[in-house]
């Protein structure tokens, strides 16, 4: 999700597009927050941004941006067989269930099988997505409910990878 497109904090250097080259994949990329944002006007903030990288063929690449929070871009990429949204929802909760209704939205107009991968910020795992899981036909890769935040020793559900019917998950780490 995070990574440093090129600011001082990284020494002017696009992880997103070292990393990529490294692996041999494809990336997309492109900063989180909305143009118009007054995140643009600050040095290191203004290269923060959301990637993905992918090993086959990414066909196309979308980048919404949500109408409320501070985070508020959306990555739609289109493979041969699955469309990926890649979010970074909002910390306040109210904004968070605004971005969910958008993202059901776009979720919506597929015909491919759907992966909703991301920071959700929700304080409250799983519970707090359940409607719109079941909304959208979504399930959770992370079946046992493990915590990933913080990082150094997880205590909470922040993060999810969703999948619909169609996809078979073989393995989650």
């Amino acid at each position: 999700i995070e990574v440093d497109t090129g600011s001082i904090r990284s020494r002017g250097v696009n992880q997103a597009e070292v990393i990529a080259d490294e692996l041999g994949m494809s990336s997309s990329y492109e900063t989180k927050y909305g143009a118009n944002s007054i995140n643009q006007l600050l040095p290191i903030v203004r290269k923060q941004g959301n990637a993905f990288l992918a090993a086959p063929r990414i066909r196309d690449e979308t980048f919404h941006y949500f109408d409320t929070g501070v985070k508020r871009l959306i990555i739609e990429l289109e493979l041969d067989n699955v469309a990926i949204f890649l979010v970074h929802l909002s910390l306040k909760y109210r904004h968070r269930h605004l971005q969910l209704r958008r993202l059901f939205d776009l979720i919506e107009t597929k015909e491919k099988p759907v992966i909703v991968a991301g920071d959700f910020n929700t304080f409250w795992g799983q519970n707090e997505i359940y409607l719109f899981m079941r909304a959208a036909g979504l399930r959770s890769a992370n079946v046992d409910s493990l915590p990933s935040y913080p990082s150094r020793s997880p205590r909470k559900e922040l993060d999810f990878v969703l999948y619909q019917e169609g996809i078979h998950v073989t393995h989650f780490e």
